[in-house]
């Protein structure tokens, strides 16, 4: 009589491996990681060329200013040389009625809200969040052309 052993090794059925081995990919995986370790301290951020005070370019001629004051408060005015009337008088103005304000005057000079040039004068000892509330505004209300005012070194 045959052994069971015997008969049972020329008939073992070979299933095919349904799984994937991942290590290599670890291992691949954990080299970049190192590589980018490494290198990434040796790349120099991007650096930003903020103009200063002496480079700002000239403003232009016809625009409106949003004057920031030490108490938050907002005036607005058209600086137009070439009207009649010249550079109008300030006007106080509310935070959220400033994009209107702005939009009514460009409309005075003639301009477009997104081509009209619009430049915030703040105080310097006024907050950054006054100043940042007042771009964004405009920003969400179409305005381009926003610019900062400094003050130019004698």
């Amino acid at each position: 009589m045959p052994s069971i052993q015997s008969g049972s090794r020329g008939r073992r059925s070979r299933r095919a491996l349904a799984d994937i081995n991942v290590v290599p990919y670890i291992d691949v995986m954990l080299v970049l990681l190192i590589i980018f370790m490494v290198t990434a301290p040796l790349i120099t951020p991007t650096m930003v060329k903020l103009p200063t005070v002496g480079n700002a370019p000239q403003a232009p001629s016809v625009l409106v200013q949003v004057t920031i004051q030490k108490d938050d408060m907002l005036e607005v005015s058209l600086r137009n040389p070439k009207s009649k009337s010249g550079n109008a008088a300030p006007q106080p103005v509310t935070l959220k009625a400033l994009p209107q304000t702005v939009q009514q005057l460009a409309a005075q000079a003639g301009l477009s809200l997104d081509a009209m040039p619009v430049l915030i004068a703040a105080d310097k000892n006024v907050k950054y969040d006054a100043v940042m509330r007042a771009l964004n505004l405009l920003k969400q209300h179409g305005v381009e052309r926003v610019g900062l005012a400094v003050q130019p070194n004698p």
